[in-house]
């Protein structure tokens, strides 16, 4: 009896947060193809650890080609839907966490007890450097 030959899977997309990485594996499913994320739960719990704890998304090597037409027809943001800077009004925001002392003192108080980094989010804009 022969061992049964396994297809090899591979990693097709890493994603910044969960929702991102729920949304293209929504859309594989809906097209038939067979997919699963890993290292979901990591992101979510370690949120600012993002570059190590990213959501991947694996699918069999053979569906490559398939799922790279489905998830290319994913319809971008439109301009209107984009954050802007309330200041001005420029597109190129990221967001970040806040690095101030008083919420840095209290992270690290919190996470000397709780275990858990309570940081805030913040949009920053690369143009003027308003932080929103």
């Amino acid at each position: 009896m022969e061992p049964e030959k396994q297809e090899p899977i591979i990693v097709y997309q890493s994603f910044e947060n969960s929702m991102d990485g729920n949304l293209a594996k929504a859309k594989l499913d809906a097209f038939g193809i067979p997919c699963f994320l890993t290292d979901e739960n990591l992101a979510s719990l370690y949120p600012i650890h993002n570059p190590r704890f990213s959501v991947r998304l694996h699918i069999f090597e053979k569906d490559y080609e398939q799922a790279h037409e489905v998830l290319s027809e994913m319809v971008p943001l439109e301009d209107d839907q984009l954050t802007r800077c309330p200041r001005c009004r420029s597109t190129h925001v990221e967001m970040e966490y806040t690095r101030k002392f008083s919420s840095r003192f209290i992270s690290i108080l919190v996470t000397f007890f709780l275990a858990v980094f309570p940081l805030r989010k913040v949009y920053r804009c690369q143009d003027c450097h308003y932080e929103f």
